[in-house]
């Protein structure tokens, strides 16, 4: 479903990962952890051309690039390929909550108006929003805003979904309620590739069919949560997972 081939990407000369390959299969969900600025988001973002790398090759569902040779055209069918849930939401302010969830399927998939609002109250639904439909972002809650960035997600019918650190520009209290509906996204979409980068190692290890711990643009560890989080073998995993822990129970 998802291949990585040599992708390198830099920022102002300074190397984000170089030569990094990666291969997610059919209806895998993925988890990427590791230290903050270690390329995590970087590397989603190249997936769907957000982000454009300078080498390498991705394959992504019925798509493929290759850095260096993409033309607009090719831009437009890598995004439809894969649906991404963002940190910061990125909602419209002057949309309500059903519009910004109809407004790709009115514009990009040209879906009548009548037709988009009602599949928008459909996935608004489903992810317990029904009675806030007609509300602005404004009006609504760090965790309902990412319940409704999810709901957009859901109603492309991509068969690819790319989250984004979607719990970390929440409040601690509204972390349950996001990772709760994600869980059930999950649970409702077997047949989906997921690709999850988050530090929500508990919700990593109840989701995730395998993890990869990401740390200065390189992977230095593959398996499944439990082989990962629970054994690592590498030491800088090891590290990595111990620290975190500590951060955890001091907050607690």
């Amino acid at each position: 479903m998802i291949s990585v081939e040599n992708l390198s990407k830099t920022f102002s000369n300074h190397t984000i990962f170089k030569n990094l390959n990666l291969k997610i299969a059919t209806g895998d969900i993925l988890a990427i952890i590791g230290p903050s600025g270690s390329g995590k988001s970087t590397l989603l973002r190249c997936l769907n051309l957000l982000e454009f790398p300078e080498t390498g090759k991705v394959v992504i569902g019925d798509q493929h690039y290759e850095a260096g040779h993409i033309s607009r055209q090719e831009i437009v069918k890598i995004r439809q390929e894969s649906t991404m849930v963002f940190q910061q939401f990125n909602l419209f302010r002057q949309k309500t909550a059903w519009q910004n969830v109809a407004e790709s399927l009115v514009v990009v998939k040209h879906v009548n108006k009548q037709q988009a609002k009602q599949r928008a109250l459909a996935e608004l639904a489903k992810v317990g929003l029904s009675e806030y439909a007609n509300f602005y972002p404004g009006q609504l809650s760090g965790g309902q805003k990412q319940r409704v960035a999810i709901a957009r997600s859901l109603a492309t019918d991509s068969k690819i979904l790319l989250l984004d650190e979607p719990t970390s520009a929440l409040d601690s209290e509204l972390v349950g309620e996001v990772l709760a509906t994600l869980r059930q996204v999950v649970a409702d979409h077997p047949d989906y590739t997921v690709v999850l980068v988050s530090h929500e190692l508990e919700f990593v290890k109840q989701v995730a069919t395998k993890v990869v711990f990401f740390e200065d643009g390189q992977i230095l560890e593959t398996g499944t949560a439990e082989e990962v989080l629970e054994h690592p073998q590498h030491e800088r995993t090891q590290q990595f997972l111990s620290r975190f822990t500590q951060q955890q129970l001091a907050h607690s």
